[in-house]
C-alpha cells in the first residue's frame, strides 16, 4: 500500500485495519489532549471503531475521493494526516490532521503537511486546498502559517466540540502560490 518517507525517523503509511489497534491505542492515550479540538474522540471507545474508521477510509480511497495516512515516528503511530474528500470538479480538498501528546513539538506535522500538499498539487494536480483550525487552536493554526497558506476568513459557529460551538479560521493555498515558494 502507499508509503512516503518523511525522514529517516518518519514516514506516512496508508491507514489499513492491521494498524486499527495501533491507532486506537493512540486515540486512547492521548484522549483528553485530543478532545479539546477534535469532536470524534468520544465515539472511538474500542478498536473496533478504529477499525471501521479505518475502513471507510480504504473505501473513499479507492473511490479516489480522499486518503488517511499514519504518521509513524521511529516505528511508532504518532497521528493521521489525510484529506476531507476531494471535489474534482473544483480541484480542491481540505487537510485534516492530528498528533498524538506525546509527539507534538518534534516537526512531524510539517512534514507530513508539506509532504501531502506537494502530493496533491504535483500529483494529484489540485488546485486549491484548505485548512480550517479553530480560532483559539494555535497549535492547528501554527501549521498553515508555516506552510504559505493564506488566512482567507472566520466561519462562525462551524463546529460543536461536545458543549459549545466554536469558530474556524479557514486557511488557503493555491497551486501556484505553493510552488513559487518550494
Amino acid at each position: 500500500m502507499f508509503y512516503f518517507k518523511l525522514n529517516e525517523d518518519s514516514e506516512l503509511r496508508l491507514l489499513e485495519p492491521r494498524h486499527a489497534e495501533n491507532l486506537f491505542n493512540l486515540t486512547d492515550k492521548s484522549r483528553n489532549y485530543l478532545r479539546e479540538w477534535l469532536p470524534w474522540v468520544d465515539v472511538i471507545k474500542e478498536k473496533s471503531n478504529s477499525k471501521g474508521f479505518i475502513e471507510g477510509t480504504m473505501k473513499q480511497f479507492s473511490n479516489n475521493n480522499c486518503f488517511q495516512a499514519g504518521i509513524w515516528y521511529k516505528g511508532e503511530l504518532a497521528g493521521v494526516i489525510g484529506l476531507h474528500g476531494i471535489n474534482w470538479a473544483n480541484k480542491s480538498t481540505s487537510l485534516g490532521y492530528w498528533l498524538g501528546e506525546e509527539y507534538q513539538g518534534k516537526g512531524l506535522m510539517t512534514n507530513a503537511c508539506k509532504s501531502v500538499i506537494e502530493y496533491c498539487f504535483n500529483v494529484l494536480n489540485l488546485k486549491r486546498i484548505e485548512i480550517r483550525a479553530a480560532t483559539e487552536n494555535l497549535k492547528s493554526q501554527a501549521i498553515p502559517k508555516k506552510l504559505g497558506f493564506q488566512k482567507e476568513g472566520c466561519i462562525r459557529s462551524s463546529e460543536f466540540l461536545y458543549d459549545r460551538y466554536v469558530d474556524h479560521y479557514v486557511y488557503g493555498l493555491i497551486n501556484e502560490d505553493f510552488n513559487r515558494v518550494t
